[in-house]
């Protein structure tokens, strides 16, 4: 079951991370290819959440391979305050999932 702090989480996060991944991705992708798999990854986990209006949800995966495709959410030097809002957000999710 997923707890109360995460679904409060994803209700602050989950529209923004739908706005600013895409835009992210195409300002950033060509510098940062690693971004288009942290695209990817959130879309497969916003669709699970959709899917299963967040209970009994599975983001094990999703977000182990995005602790490991962005070091940690480690925040590059060279992005915009976008790139690094959307790696907030990830770890923020993330966070709130593990503490379930």
């Amino acid at each position: 079951m997923i707890n109360t702090k995460f679904n409060d989480i994803k209700a602050k996060h989950l529209k923004r991370l739908e706005q600013f991944t895409p835009i992210v991705e195409r300002v950033h992708g060509k510098n940062h290819p690693e971004f288009f798999k942290v695209h990817a990854l959130f879309n497969q986990l916003n669709s699970k959440l959709q899917e299963t209006e967040g209970r009994n949800v599975d983001l094990h995966e999703e977000f182990e391979q995005l602790r490991e495709i962005t070091n940690q959410y480690d925040i590059p030097d060279d992005v915009c305050e976008s790139y690094e809002a959307v790696y907030t957000m990830l770890e923020d999710l993330d966070k709130a999932y593990a503490d379930r």
